[in-house]
């Protein structure tokens, strides 16, 4: 086993007075003996850098107590990322696959068992966490957090202050936004949007090209296909108004005007200011 390299060897023997006696009878001795890094020295090394990019030390702390690195780009990671680039914070190697070209920027931060891989981009004040994973050409960003066991996958964004968390899931070309929230066993996916302070949680799907907001809440087992869903006050009187595609029911204290036909999505529960209404549909 190798102990040591040797810059500077000589032959004969050192004697404690300092003099060299037979030089040609022994081996090489060193004078300026270098002890070669210790195993776990190198295990280290090697744990704080990879062919993508290095982690380098910072005085952040992840809320579970582990400290956080900033990443460098050791290639040109994407477009946009060039070795040497800074970029945002993980609290290890298994935040950030090696392979693709997934990136997390500015002060965006990775930790816990979360995985950022694919194309996936993380951006701004995000944070993904916990057992969630971001991944495909999905983007977070701004002050969004996504945690939990939640994924966020396809082409689909979480940004502003929006939270995806629990077993949910948000994909395709779907956009979580502003104040929203979608937890639980939620799936918002497609091209749906789901925003302002609006709610999904539950076993809930939005998909299509549905939109909740507003401060909308859809839970349950419930399925919003197309269209809309929303809840704003009328601007003359105390009635709430709810819009499903071509159809509208308007609802005053929890009494709905009369349903013309039953339709596919009947029986939806949305809460509004404290209360519970059932979302029918009636002829515009």
């Amino acid at each position: 086993m190798t102990l040591g390299t040797c810059d500077n060897p000589i032959h004969g023997i050192l004697t404690l007075n300092g003099i060299i006696r037979n030089p040609h009878e022994w081996g090489p001795i060193c004078v300026n003996y270098q002890q070669l890094p210790k195993e776990n020295e190198v295990k280290k090394e090697k744990e704080m850098k990879n062919s993508k990019y290095s982690l380098h030390k910072t005085d952040l702390v992840a809320p579970n107590g582990k400290p956080l690195f900033r990443i460098v780009a050791e290639r040109d990671v994407r477009s946009g990322v060039k070795k040497g680039d800074r970029g945002g914070l993980v609290e290890s190697q298994s935040n950030l696959a090696i392979d693709g070209d997934a990136w997390v920027y500015g002060n965006a931060r990775v930790y816990g068992n979360a995985q950022v891989y694919g194309s996936a981009r993380v951006y701004g004040n995000a944070q993904v966490y916990g057992d969630a994973q971001v991944y495909g050409d999905a983007w977070v960003y701004g002050d969004a957090q996504v945690f939990g066991n939640a994924w966020v996958y396809g082409n689909a964004w979480v940004y502003g202050n929006a939270w995806v968390y629990g077993d949910a899931q948000v994909y395709g070309s779907a956009r979580v936004y502003g104040n929203a929230q979608v937890y639980g066993d939620a799936q918002v996916y497609g091209d749906a949007q789901v925003f302002g302070n609006a709610w999904v949680y539950g076993n809930a799907w939005v998909f299509g090209n549905a939109w909740v907001y507003g401060d909308a809440r859809v839970y349950g087992d419930h399925r919003i296909v197309s269209g809309w869903a929303f809840a704003t006050k009328h601007p003359d009187w105390d009635i709430t108004e709810i819009q499903v595609g071509d159809y509208v029911t308007l609802v005053k204290d929890g009494v709905f005007e009369p349903v013309k036909e039953e339709p596919t999505c009947a029986g939806k529960i949305v809460e509004i200011d404290g209360k519970q209404y059932e979302l029918r549909e009636v002829t515009k």
